[in-house]
């Protein structure tokens, strides 16, 4: 028996690019981990150039909690650290071998498992960052018991990957990482699934936990979202989340003893060639997508993740550790003379149906990364509440982050936001904001002051 949500407030994005549904091997000689993927690690390197690694074996950890490993998605030599100003660890660059090899973490029944067993055995396959915290969106505190742990089994994010499709097959192994989760919590584990096709999704099956089906535009997806309708975080509250690919990750472990993270990948975006998965491993290079884009005018952005919240990575940089998705945008420095007086725009979407391209509800635009003006004053209004199904104040929210002012920020929601869950009050703002930015400052912030 399903719990029911839907979300009369939000707002799909209409653009162009989807992958369609077929995937073929992707080919990459390099992987690279990135410390700056796992939000709250302090990296410490445990290894060197030219040493050899396993998929598995250990290549940072956390110097607050040495138990929070970070493992090698492949087997290789250690070909590159790269690091940044002041010697800021950036990436550890592994030449993978043609032919993989595995650590042995050994088989384990998950039934037959405690919570400490199962903490253990996560931690020291190098997976536990796969584990989210909220408040503040950092690593899971593996000292702590949270009081429930959350997955969304879909994603309404601009060109999304298809859960279904990219995980269909992975559902022994999700079971497995959600009966192993649940047992590291009293509050169990809750999941959401699209209640558009929920007889259809294979998530349905899932036994040992609560299931909700969600309705609504985007960002019904996001599980801050689904979190603030199902145990709203208060504050002194923790809860963690997990996604999908990750949980397979996990079970995997548990069901054949070893870290596999391979993984289809989504190649969207209105400049891709022939949309379409790909099957990869997270850290590889975005040049190794050289099939699907023509770069010769050096106009594409690359984008790890969607087009609302994703990295912008470049050309030379890398998948992240947590995504299954890449867009690819043209780089807009186009300027237009009088454009906002031109209501006669049919290639143009606008949230607030300021151009007449409304009548083409079903139309999908090129868009790409043009602000079509600059910053202005930041006025109070109720487009924000328009697309945020949370019951919160968003603008004032932002204003508190950006004055730094914690009481505040504890009052209208810090603790339940993350910049994901506020990207489409970016996209929409009048006044061009960069929303998720002040969020994350102030979130920053209130790790810094209430720590």
């Amino acid at each position: 028996m399903s719990n029911s949500i839907h979300l009369k407030r939000g707002l799909d994005i209409p653009i162009s690019g989807v992958a369609s549904l077929k995937a073929s091997p992707v080919a990459a000689d390099v992987i690279a981990i990135k410390p700056t993927d796992f939000k709250g690690l302090l990296p410490r390197l445990l290894v060197k150039e030219g040493d050899r690694v396993l998929a598995g074996s250990p290549v940072l950890a956390d110097k607050n909690c040495p138990d929070i490993l970070v493992c090698s998605p492949v087997s290789g030599t250690v070909q590159t650290i790269v690091r940044g100003e002041k010697r800021k660890l950036l990436a550890v660059v592994v030449k993978a071998d043609e032919q993989r090899e595995y650590v042995d973490f050994g088989v384990k029944n998950v039934e037959s498992l405690n919570a400490d067993q199962i903490r253990e055995a996560i931690l020291a396959s190098g997976l536990w960052p796969s584990l989210i915290q909220r408040p503040y969106g950092i690593l899971a505190n593996p000292s702590l018991k949270p009081k429930a742990i959350f997955m969304s089994a879909f994603s309404t994010a601009p060109l999304a990957a298809d859960t279904d499709f990219v995980l269909g097959s992975e559902m022994p192994a999700i079971q497995a990482g959600l009966t192993a989760l649940g047992k590291l919590t009293e509050g169990g584990v809750h999941v959401c699934i699209d209640g558009n096709k929920a007889a259809s999704t294979p998530f349905h099956k899932l036994e040992g936990v609560t299931l909700y089906e969600v309705t609504g535009k985007h960002p019904a997806g996001n599980v801050g979202i689904q979190i603030s309708h199902i145990s709203p975080i208060r504050k002194g509250e923790t809860v963690w989340t997990i996604s999908p690919l990750m949980a397979a990750a996990i079970g995997k472990l548990f069901l054949t003893g070893k870290v596999q993270l391979d993984r289809k990948v989504a190649v969207t975006g209105p400049v891709a060639v022939n949309p379409a998965y790909v099957e990869a491993l997270p850290g590889i290079p975005m040049k190794a997508l050289s099939a699907f884009y023509d770069n010769s005018k050096a106009d594409v952005r690359f984008v790890s993740g969607d087009a609302l919240c994703g990295t912008s990575v470049g050309e030379d940089g890398y998948l992240g550790w947590f995504d299954n998705q890449v867009t690819l945008l043209h780089e807009g420095t186009e300027r237009e003379i009088l454009g906002w007086a031109k209501p006669f725009r049919f290639n143009q979407f606008s949230s607030s149906r300021a151009y007449f391209s409304w009548l083409c509800p079903k139309k999908k635009y090129e868009m790409d990364t043009n602000f079509h003006g600059g910053p202005r004053a930041f006025v109070v209004s109720d487009v924000y509440g328009k697309v945020l199904p949370m019951d919160i104040f968003p603008v004032y929210l932002a204003k508190a982050c950006l004055a730094g002012d914690i009481d505040k920020m504890e009052k209208f929601g810090i603790y339940e936001v993350l910049p994901e869950d506020l990207a489409l009050c970016e996209f929409v703002d009048p006044s061009k904001n960069e929303i998720q930015d002040m969020i994350q400052k102030g979130i920053d912030l209130m790790i810094k002051e209430m720590a």
